[in-house]
């Protein structure tokens, strides 16, 4: 696996290193020894799927609140997806600044969003799915979400007039 420093501090882009052959490929998803050494977590004490059925949904902007602050660990498994991760944290150079990245299933490519994130995607392909590990696990009353288009984020999301849940449409600003 091979991992790269994004844009803003914390975040880290890993990629697969496969081994291709007439057959298709194989690759490591996952090893805790190698994410050790790349100061990531090693434990993954909850995983999530989401299929989204069209080209255009956005799903976010989410976060999990302290005590609880949770990472997450994203790849698109099928379709392609811009993943998009906002710093929110307050002492932070890049405080309210976004990152977003293309993932797709054909290269296989994670986000590691730490603790102190909010993350949101668009589906860029009918049919996407989405598998996180998360770094712990959901706690529906520390759920928090800002506004998809927020001002304050400036996110260039790619498709116009995205499909989203009635709880995202109605997200305040942040802060909320």
């Amino acid at each position: 696996m091979r991992f790269t420093a994004a844009a803003l501090p914390g975040l880290v882009i890993v990629d697969i290193a496969a081994m291709r052959d007439d057959r298709g490929h194989f690759a490591r998803t996952f090893c805790a020894e190698e994410f050790a050494a790349a100061g990531l977590p090693t434990v993954f004490p909850q995983c999530n799927v989401s299929f989204n059925a069209q080209r255009g949904t956005l799903r976010g902007l989410h976060w999990q609140a302290d005590p609880f602050p949770e990472g997450k660990l994203v790849r698109c498994t099928r379709g392609a997806i811009l993943d998009v991760a906002v710093d929110l944290r307050p002492d932070s150079p890049t405080y309210q600044s976004w990152f977003g990245v293309e993932l797709t299933a054909d290269d296989a490519r994670a986000l590691y969003i730490p603790a102190g994130f909010a993350h949101g995607f668009q589906t860029l392909a009918d049919a996407s799915e989405v598998f996180y590990q998360m770094s712990e696990s959901y706690r529906y009353d520390l759920s928090r979400g800002a506004r998809w288009n927020d001002p304050a984020f400036g996110i260039d999301w790619p498709i116009a007039n995205p499909i989203l849940s009635p709880r995202d449409a109605t997200y305040p600003d942040y802060p909320p």
